[in-house]
């Protein structure tokens, strides 16, 4: 499958900053029309703003679908349809394990994963309908490889959403609706603003990848998706990562302990 942007409507969570406002450029770049939606309205005007006549900006909270569903008609009376839409709202829990309650998870699990699922519930019924379309889903390398145990919630969230996109994948693909898991790495983007910090505050671990300019992820988002690619890394260190783990999880396990020791 793969996927032609000229004249097709992208609605952009979360594209306000950082990687969601460097994919609404790329897909506008692109000829597509972009609903650019973020929490704060200023920062989706502002992006719009910067994509023209081809944008519109909405206020979305991806926690409630009501949002969501203001989002798709929005689009719909702008535009006249929907044809890709890409989750990418996250946020992050970060502390020792036993030092994160309850209500760090919740918080974490609400806007991370269940925004998706939200999203679907919202968006899916219409691309089935027409029988195109394409999903984006933001997880994260986190969400392939075991280093974040310091913000396990968001490691735990970021999995599940991995897992959610190749299932949904299988499940669309003879339904003319393709999907993409963008996990990316290292990006320079201004995500300290969604972290709260539980215990003794320290930066987030994790490997020494490349850290990588957003506009340089929005374009290879843009690009995976024109091609068809379902699993889109912003680095190709990540892949032999993967290579490692999938050799010998044990292996690769005991290497981490290893180094963290």
């Amino acid at each position: 499958m793969a996927f032609a942007f000229t004249g097709a409507v992208a609605v952009v969570t979360g594209a306000g900053s950082g990687i969601g406002r460097a994919t609404a450029h790329a897909f506008a770049k692109r000829g597509a029309h972009v609903v650019v939606t973020d929490l704060d309205p200023d920062r989706a005007t502002a992006v719009a703003g910067e994509l023209g006549d081809h944008a519109v900006a909405a206020s979305c909270d991806v926690t409630s679908i009501h949002d969501l569903e203001a989002v798709r008609d929005v689009a719909l009376d702008r535009f006249g349809r929907v044809d890709l839409v890409m989750n990418n709202v996250g946020v992050l829990a970060v502390g020792a394990v036993e030092d994160i309650p309850l209500e760090g998870w919740q918080r974490v699990v609400d806007v991370n994963l269940m925004s998706v699922v939200r999203s679907n519930l919202v968006f899916l019924p219409r691309l089935l309908a027409q029988g195109s379309g394409w999903i984006v889903n933001t997880a994260s390398t986190a969400g392939l490889l075991p280093y974040g145990y310091d913000r396990l919630p968001y490691t735990a969230t970021k999995h599940a959403i991995v897992g959610l996109s190749e299932s949904l994948a299988l499940y669309l693909r003879t339904r003319g609706v393709g999907v993409s898991c963008l996990c990316p790495a290292g990006v320079a983007t201004n995500i300290l603003e969604q972290i709260t910090f539980y215990g003794d505050p320290r930066p987030p671990r994790g490997p020494s990848f490349p850290i990588v300019d957003p506009d340089a992820v929005g374009e290879l988002v843009a690009d995976g998706v024109s091609k068809g690619r379902f699993l889109i890394l912003t680095t190709p260190e990540v892949a032999d990562e993967l290579g490692e783990h999938g050799a010998d999880v044990d292996a690769y396990l005991s290497r981490l302990a290893a180094d963290d020791s």
